[in-house]
This record gives C-alpha cells, structure tokens and sequence, in this order.
C-alpha cells in the first residue's frame, strides 16, 4: 500500500514540472525579445498569457500542500537522473525521474498551455 495517497500525486508532481515550465518560459521570452523577429508582440503575449496561467496554478499547488503538510524536495541529479522527495503525513516517498522524461513531459504540458491560450485569444 502507497504511503503517499494517490490523490496527492499531481500536486507533487505540479511542484516538479510547473517551476520548469516558468523557467523555460522566461529563457524563451528573453531570446524572444533579443531575436530578429519583426512582430514580437503577438508571440510575447502568448508567453505572457502562460506565464501567468502557470503561476496561478503553481501558487494554488502550494497553498494545496501547505494546506495539507506535504513537502516535494529536490535530492540527487546526475546525467540520467533526478530524484525527488515527496514528504506527506510524516511519510518520505523517493522517486527518481528520468531527466528525458521530465523534459518530454514539460515539452507537453508547454504545448498544453499554448494550445489553451490560443483558444483563449481566438474566442476574445
């Protein structure tokens, strides 16, 4: 039997993937800004759009594992590697991601929340 119940997953896994998706974001907007685009606004706005999107839900992923006394801590990395430490109920739980894996899963929620904010801007 899991120690970490399952409903609590997402929660940690939001506190892996949505401060990697802010980073990459912001990386982009900066080259973005310096690059030799002609129209930079439409592409800024939709980073923009994001950003903010990712932000609110990572401010309620916190608020949710405050609330709830869980904890997700960064351990060991190494070229193949990540692992991470899930703390709930006074249990630990030790997960080792594969690094290709976490930046195929961040390339497609980036791809999530493009495709949303493109719905967004068309129906306004």
């Amino acid at each position: 039997m899991p120690l970490i119940p399952a409903k609590a997953l997402p929660y940690f896994e939001n506190m892996i993937y949505l401060p990697m998706l802010l980073i990459v974001l912001q990386r982009d907007r900066e080259l973005l800004e310096k690059g030799p685009f002609k129209l930079k606004g439409p592409y800024l706005k939709i980073i923009d759009a994001t950003m903010t999107q990712v932000q609110s839900e990572l401010q309620e992923t916190k608020f949710y594992l405050r609330r709830h006394d869980m904890k997700v801590i960064r351990k060991d990395r190494d070229s193949m590697f990540t692992e991470y430490i899930f703390i709930s109920g006074g249990y630990e739980d030790h997960r080792r991601y594969l690094n290709v894996r976490l930046r195929n899963r961040t390339e497609e929620l980036l791809d999530s929340y493009f495709t949303r904010s493109g719905n967004y801007s068309a129906s306004h």
